[in-house]
């Protein structure tokens, strides 16, 4: 039920930045899209969707502003990962994300290795939350079909480093590390 409602909003972001139509369509859609508004705004959560999973029980990052599903400001990237450690993923970035001309805004690019880190050392069975994260911008990540791809490279204790890169169709844009730190939480457990 929320995906094609967010999908659309996706779209609609998207077209706010790169449609050309003349000035009564834009005034049309904004018409269009308050009426949206309006009825969306009938009822709202009194908590965010993350804190009512944690209330609830159940993993669900529908709001997450890289994978959520409910999120249209999300690319949104689908994360394969596996035990070993290691996470994977091919998207898009298109107009709605770009900094300089023709390129991903390079805190786009961190959100998105940050993401996938996490799923990294999460499938390893080291989850975290982010201690430090390093980037390292080789050269600039163009908007279109990417790979981003992460892996834990040593544990020590309650911290776990990853490593990650974007890949773009001229080779690795970007790299990054990230030191994870086991939650209190779950250390106590």
């Amino acid at each position: 039920m929320w995906r094609p409602l967010a999908d659309a909003a996706r779209e609609l972001v998207d077209l706010c930045v790169s449609s050309a139509v003349e000035e009564d369509e834009v005034r049309a859609a904004q018409a269009d899209v308050e009426a949206a508004v309006a009825r969306l705004r009938k009822a709202r959560r009194t908590q965010t969707l993350g804190q009512e999973h944690l209330t609830g029980g159940r993993r669900r990052p529908w709001g997450n502003p890289v994978i959520g599903l409910r999120n249209p400001i999300a690319p949104p990237i689908v994360v394969h990962s596996d035990p070993s450690g290691r996470a994977e993923s091919d998207f898009h970035c298109g107009a709605a994300y770009e900094g300089p001309p023709g390129l991903v805004h390079g805190g786009v690019v961190s959100l998105v290795l940050d993401q996938v880190l996490g799923h990294a050392v999460g499938a390893g069975g080291r989850p975290g939350m982010t201690g430090t994260l390093t980037i390292v911008y080789r050269q600039g990540t163009p908007l279109g079909d990417l790979r981003v791809e992460a892996w834990i490279d040593r544990e020590d204790g309650i911290k776990t480093w990853a490593k990650a890169h974007i890949i773009g169709p001229r080779g690795v844009t970007a790299e990054a590390e990230g030191v994870f730190i086991l939650p209190r939480a779950l250390r106590e457990a």
